[in-house]
């Protein structure tokens, strides 16, 4: 007879993505899942894995519901340099404000810890990264269509630049800065690349 499982697996999913976003995966041991979510460990172990598999089940998934749906709605976005000022808009407040105020990204806060020398982690966090610069590529060759970057401006070492800068408000939010520094920093950046002399 099949074993039938008590619980939503998705529910408690998303109990671990917050709990190993919020406290890293260092930080995070068995027993604090074990607490956070209700279950004991045997049901733990059978649904997803040790610590290190359940791990990467929750990266991914923040991978796939958190950063994805950004980078989509920035790639699709039409508008170029605006697409981007908003992106950035969105990211500050949703590091500073709200729920997940000084949470930073999941998926930064890995690049920073231990965990990042694991294969099966560091395959997830170029994913990521790839993802965002090509997210940013693209809304930069829409500016550049639209005549709207800096003479000299290439999209390709722009769009790492804005990578990398968005990697940074995700570290220095986690760290306690505040959103109008960030936004101050956003700024400058955009200026360095934007043609005001465009109409």
């Amino acid at each position: 007879m099949p074993d039938i499982k008590h619980f939503d697996p998705d529910t408690t999913l998303e109990t671990v993505v917050r709990l190993f976003w919020r406290q890293g995966v260092a930080s995070t041991g068995i027993q604090d899942v074990v607490t956070a979510t209700g279950l004991n460990r045997s049901s733990l172990y059978a649904t997803f894995g040790g610590k290190q598999e359940l791990y990467l089940t929750a990266l991914r998934r923040y991978l796939e519901q958190r950063s994805q749906p950004m980078f989509q709605r920035l790639a699709e976005d039409a508008r170029g340099l605006p697409a981007i000022s908003d992106f950035f808009a969105g990211l500050i407040v949703a590091r500073c404000s709200g729920e997940y105020a000084r949470w930073g990204c999941m998926v930064s806060n890995a690049h920073a810890g231990a965990e990042n020398s694991d294969p099966e982690v560091r395959a997830v966090l170029d994913q990521h990264h790839q993802e965002l610069r090509d997210a940013m590529y693209t809304a930069l060759v829409t500016a550049e269509a639209q005549g709207h970057l800096a003479p000299g401006a290439d999209p390709g070492a722009s769009a790492d630049l804005l990578a990398l800068l968005a990697y940074g408000v995700n570290l220095r939010s986690r760290a306690g800065a505040d959103a109008t520094t960030l936004r101050k920093t956003v700024t400058a950046a955009l200026d360095s690349i934007t043609d005001r002399t465009a109409a």
